[in-house]
């Protein structure tokens, strides 16, 4: 056992360095993620031991309405990001388009959290020099969630394109039976599987609280950032203005929608090819330079140790970012 730790000992000092710190990265993730969770429950047993009854959902959105221009339940977090923090509200409607109505300053703490934990690990178990610190910090704090929120918000707008041609055809029918408009989306969204019966459902207490439909309507479609949506309110405040038969006008807006899906999806098929070529290509630097690295790391880690090498590294970089935006031009389409 001594001659194991003797021999080996250095070798097991960055896990039993970084076992711990990895560990304590899971507990403050752990609290800062659930949070709110814990709060509702020791509410509610507060409520059970005392006997009150709870707040009603329309009050409950009342008081949420009051506290939407807080960032943080810190006061001085919450000034510090009022002031340094640019385009803040862009960053919460990418968090609300990706279905996560938390505070900004939870976010930010997640991220810089995720940063520092994946720099101190990739400084110990890495040959990587001290002075990447700040590059990996502004990629895995900053760069990845960015990426991640991106892709649940691009997501879940997919799940919403599916789903909304059948919540306008709901909508049609209580229209057809004699229901207003705003009974007839309500019905839709308790009908309709999430994330469309949410939307819908924050439109009908939205105008319960006093607001009118117009104005909830573009104010959900600047969150969503769909065109279909976007189509859908506009025939609304169309029909407002005009007047007509709106049942008829959704059952178009609905053909409509259906015929766009359907596009997307044979231009999805088309392009899978070439997409699935592009993604080839771009990962390939990355394994050979995985394999190589396993076989022989001194030959490649001269590219990171060497200036010639980091000179040849930034043009590749150039190159490859330069290459990956012309092929992911050529196989978007607008529709």
């Amino acid at each position: 056992m001594e001659a194991l730790f003797a021999g080996g000992g250095s070798s097991m000092i960055p896990w039993l360095l970084g076992m711990p710190v990895f560990g304590g990265f899971l507990i403050i993730l752990y609290a800062l993620t659930s949070g709110s969770k814990e709060d509702k429950f020791q509410e509610r047993l507060k409520q059970i031991k005392t006997g009150s009854r709870p707040q009603s959902k329309i009050e409950e959105q009342k008081i949420n309405a009051r506290r939407k221009t807080s960032d943080s339940d810190i006061a001085a977090i919450d000034s510090l990001i009022k002031k340094m923090l640019p385009r803040r509200e862009q960053l919460r409607l990418r968090l609300a388009r990706a279905g996560y109505d938390v505070p900004l300053g939870r976010y930010l703490s997640i991220c810089g959290i995720v940063g520092l934990v994946v720099t101190i690990l990739a400084l110990m178990f890495t040959p990587l020099p001290t002075g990447a610190a700040p590059f990996i910090v502004i990629v895995f704090g900053l760069g990845m969630p960015h990426l991640v929120i991106g892709h649940l918000g691009k997501r879940r707008q997919a799940k919403f394109i599916q789903n909304f041609p059948e919540a306008i055809d709901l909508m049609v029918r209580g229209l057809k039976s004699g229901l207003p408009i705003g009974e007839s989306i309500k019905t839709a969204g308790e009908e309709v599987q999430d994330p469309v019966g949410v939307e819908l459902r924050r439109v009908t207490d939205a105008v319960r609280l006093g607001s009118k439909l117009e104005d909830v309507l573009w104010e959900t479609s600047e969150r969503l950032d769909l065109q279909d949506f976007k189509f859908f309110t506009v025939s609304l405040a169309i029909q407002n203005e005009t007047g007509g038969n709106l049942s008829e006008t959704l059952n178009n807006l609905s053909k409509v929608l259906r015929g766009r899906r359907q596009l997307k999806m044979k231009i999805k098929a088309m392009s899978s090819e070439a997409k699935a070529s592009a993604y080839i290509i771009g990962c390939l630097p990355f394994v050979v330079g995985f394999f190589i690295y396993l076989v022989n790391n001194e030959y490649i880690l001269k590219l990171f140790t060497d200036p010639r090498g980091n000179m040849l590294l930034g043009v590749g970089a150039c190159s490859f970012l330069i290459g990956t935006t012309v092929m992911y031009k050529m196989v978007k389409f607008e529709i």
